[in-house]
Parts: C-alpha cells; sequence; structure tokens
C-alpha cells in the first residue's frame, strides 16, 4: 500500500531566504460554504463555495544561522510562506501572518518554538 510522500525539508521563507526549518506542521484547510434554500424544498438545491483559509500549527521551529546573525525574530515576522518539500511537489503556503508563538526553553538548551500561522493562499508546483 503506498501512503502519503513524506516531507523531505520543511521551513519558512522570507522575500526568497530561508529564515527557519521547521521539524513538524499540521495543516488543517477549512472553506466557509454555505446552503442556498428553495421556498417549499425540504433540502438545500445547491451549495455556494466559500472562502478558503488555512491554519498550520509549526512545531520545533529553529532560527538558521545566518537568520540568527541578521537578528531575525518571529514576533516581528510577517507576509512569509511556509515550503513544505515533498518527493514529487512542493507545497507553498504564502501569505503567512502568526496568529500565536509558543516558547519552551530548558538550561542550556536552545529554544524551541511552537508557531500558529494563518496562510492566505495555497499552491503546489511539481519538483
Amino acid at each position: 500500500m503506498k501512503g502519503f510522500p513524506t516531507s523531505s525539508d520543511i521551513y519558512l521563507e522570507v522575500d526568497g531566504k530561508k529564515v527557519a526549518v521547521v521539524q513538524s506542521y499540521t495543516a488543517k484547510a477549512t472553506k466557509s460554504s454555505q446552503s442556498v434554500e428553495a421556498f417549499g424544498e425540504s433540502e438545500p438545491v445547491a451549495t455556494i463555495e466559500g472562502q478558503r483559509s488555512y491554519t498550520l500549527e509549526l512545531t520545533r521551529l529553529y532560527a538558521t544561522d545566518e537568520a540568527v546573525s541578521d537578528g531575525i525574530d518571529f514576533h516581528d515576522l510577517q507576509d512569509f510562506s511556509l515550503v513544505i518539500c515533498k518527493p514529487d511537489r512542493k507545497v507553498i503556503y504564502s501569505g503567512c501572518e502568526w496568529s500565536s508563538i509558543r516558547e519552551e526553553g530548558q538550561l542550556n538548551a536552545m529554544v524551541a518554538e511552537s508557531v500558529t500561522v494563518v496562510a492566505s493562499s495555497r499552491i503546489e508546483t511539481t519538483a
């Protein structure tokens, strides 16, 4: 049985530059569709497609060395992209803004970030 292709690289990109690597993600797409009802009908007569929204939970997020030297701060990030590289294609969530950031830290260890992101669009390209 063939499953979904695994992700080989997951990262945040700003202006074409990789600024952070992501160990794992969860993506949720929702659509605000509406039913069209007609007088005298017991069921809707149609459904109208609504706007799509994408919410992503990113865990174990680390800034790249170059981004750290540039002084990147996740709290200041806006209009960035999440790129998910799979063996046969790339999935790109663009127009991203963060909606929550959680930090977990321990003495003498790197701080791991968990970020919830809302994206305005999703596209797939061939690898």
